[in-house]
């Protein structure tokens, strides 16, 4: 975006209050200030002043008396009397008391007092208002400093001043190997020289948000003890065209300065979107910054050991130019970590809070799937804020599952007021659920079953969790899931024969994972292996868009139909095999309000019995 025209006559503005201030004050202020105070007296009362000693030195000039005063209190001053001659009877008197006589006064300002008000003065008072005209155009200008625009602004951290190292970093394996060798090269930089090898320009970071990319950045540098500089894709984007390649030249030209070390730029898909042959062209402040960069990459001597790491979660938007090789050459996956990360991260933000000695994080891991490491911080922390709530000095097992809860489905609402009615409704919904679940080959296990309501709305639910880590879905496992999603309407039919709105979350559950089926798994025989649906954003949320016919896209509704009536029919069945173990587990629900998996077990094997 260009200077706008009123943004220069503010400045012209300014400029112009601080001249006509600069002005006035020449005119009325200054001047007194270097005009000595000369006071007029009589001439009895000088004779006086003499004869109280308060006369130091006197001098005769332009037919007038003038003299020093000085007295208790007083600051030395000129003083002048009416014309007067001078006679001998005048000169004894001073003589007697110790008057000095003059040839001239200076009744002018000292050289020090005119130079402090003719030149500091006005160079301090322009300075000030220099200081005040650059804060109004910055608040202007939405808060960017004038005097700093083409500076990186990056911050810089020497050596191991990041305080991180890949020690701190869990469930990342792969993603540490990957970066190890550009460690290695920062290390000892020759042994790859020797062999002709030249280290990647740049390695990009990518995956969901809160997987720690810019922990493993920060690792990288502290344990290859190099200077670490981190700036964010947003502060390159600036008002002024130009600017968003000046702040790019200038971190450059610091990275060179200090190398060895590496560039982390964050969210770098805010300068490297794709370029397009839109209305702005070439003149578009964020397409010069980005080509600012690419000619940056290209000029820099790898063989120096600048390396530019960047991290994003949008790699599907990034521009060609800047994924090829001899700039981004490596494209470093940061996934949401498996089962056995998850617990190693768990464990690592566990080891500065205080843990009961039974305490066991593998329980923990398993409740977590799809978690990312920030998230898992965060249920330390819940727990860690629990326990001090709960009046403990250390956190137990109980406080770690109810952060888990907290963390998916938001804390609980204790003052909430139900009718005992909508109570009994919510706790054959959630048994429905856990019943369909228990009663079919393969499916996840029921650990806990809840009706007491969640901040994130959920009036309860039904908590299962695989014993193994399951990265495969199949048609069997996936026809489960929508049996076990459509249990709790099903029981609200058959036990009071009519439905309510509390099944709102598993229909658009249901829906999604049935559309996927037909769209993007090929479970079904009409389309055989057929992509009929694309992936947008699958870092941030997984948007999905149809790429079919009208005619294709209603046939995929009818199909998507089918698979959810068919699964509803297979719960149904379940349940009305089960009613009395549907009932008797809705009335023991709805007197504890929340069980567990075991409980719920014990009641469904004795039944059996």
């Amino acid at each position: 975006m260009r200077e706008q025209p009123n943004q220069r006559k503010t400045l012209l503005y300014y400029v112009g209050i601080a001249a006509l201030i600069m002005l006035l004050l020449n005119i009325f202020v200054f001047p007194s200030m270097l005009q000595p105070q000369v006071n007029e007296v009589t001439y009895d009362e000088f004779l006086q002043m003499v004869q109280q000693g308060r006369v130091s030195e006197v001098a005769y000039q332009d037919d007038q008396l003038v003299f020093i005063a000085s007295g208790d209190n007083y600051r030395p001053a000129y003083f002048k009397t009416g014309v007067w001659p001078w006679d001998d009877s005048l000169t004894g008197l001073l003589l007697q008391y110790g008057v000095r006589f003059s040839a001239e006064i200076p009744t002018q300002a000292s050289p020090l007092m005119s130079f402090l008000v003719s030149f500091v003065l006005p160079m301090v008072f322009f300075v000030v208002m220099w200081q005040f005209i650059m804060r109004g155009m910055q608040k202007r200008m939405g808060g960017t400093n004038a005097l700093t625009l083409g500076k990186a602004n990056a911050k810089i951290y020497i050596e191991a001043q990041t305080g991180k190292t890949f020690a701190d970093v869990a469930g990342q394996d792969e993603a540490k190997d990957a970066l190890t060798e550009i460690v290695d090269f920062l290390h000892d930089p020759g042994k790859y020289a020797n062999i002709g090898a030249k280290l990647p320009k740049g390695a990009l970071l990518v995956g969901p948000p809160g997987t720690g990319k810019t922990l493993l950045a920060k690792a990288v540098a502290g344990e290859a003890k190099v200077p670490f500089f981190s700036i964010s894709g947003s502060e390159f984007v600036e008002m002024f065209v130009g600017m968003g390649a000046a702040k790019v030249r200038d971190l450059f030209k610091q990275a060179n300065e200090k190398a060895p070390c590496i560039v982390f730029i964050d969210e770098i898909d805010t300068i490297g979107k794709k370029r397009d042959n839109g209305i702005t062209g070439s003149n578009d402040e964020r397409e010069q910054t980005l080509n600012q960069l690419l000619a940056e990459m290209d000029g820099f001597d790898g063989r120096k050991g600048v390396v530019i790491l960047a991290a994003t979660n949008r790699p599907e938007i990034l521009d060609p130019a800047l994924l090829r090789p001899g700039r981004f050459d490596r494209r470093i996956p940061v996934e949401l970590p498996d089962l056995q990360g998850r617990e190693a991260i768990l464990k690592v933000h566990a080891k500065d809070v205080k843990m009961d000695d039974g305490v066991d994080l593998k329980p923990v891991a398993r409740a977590t799937s799809g978690a990312s490491g920030a998230e898992l911080a965060n249920i330390i922390n819940e727990a860690a804020l629990r326990a001090v709530r709960m009046g403990r000095s250390a956190v137990s097992q109980a406080d770690l599952e109810e952060s888990v809860e907290t963390v998916i489905a938001g804390y609980q609402r204790k003052n909430a007021v139900i009718s005992d009615k909508e109570k009994r409704v919510i706790a054959y919904h959630e048994i429905g659920h856990a019943l369909v679940a228990a009663k079919q080959k393969g499916a996840a296990p029921v650990t806990k079953i809840t009706i007491i309501p969640r901040t994130s709305g959920a009036l309860g639910y039904t908590m299962q969790v695989e014993e193994d880590e399951k990265v495969l879905l199949t048609r069997e496992d996936a026809m489960n899931q929508l049996a076990t999603l459509t249990g709790g309407r099903t029981a609200e039919e058959l036990v009071f024969h009519t439905v309510t709105s509390g099944a709102a979350n598993d229909i658009e559950k249901a829906t999604r994972l049935a559309r996927a089926m037909v769209t993007r798994y090929a479970m079904s025989d009409e389309f055989d292996m057929v992509a009929l649906e694309t992936v947008t954003n699958q870092y941030l949320g997984g948007d999905t868009s149809l790429a079919c016919s009208n005619e294709t896209a209603a046939v995929i509704d009818g199909l998507v139909n089918d698979l959810i009536k068919e699964a509803h029919e297979s719960a149904r069945a379940i349940l009305e095999s089960n009613m009395d173990k549907l009932h008797e587990l809705a009335a023991y629900l709805l007197e504890k309000e929340t069980i567990t998996g075991e409980e719920f077990m014990q009641i469904l094997e004795k039944q059996e019995a």
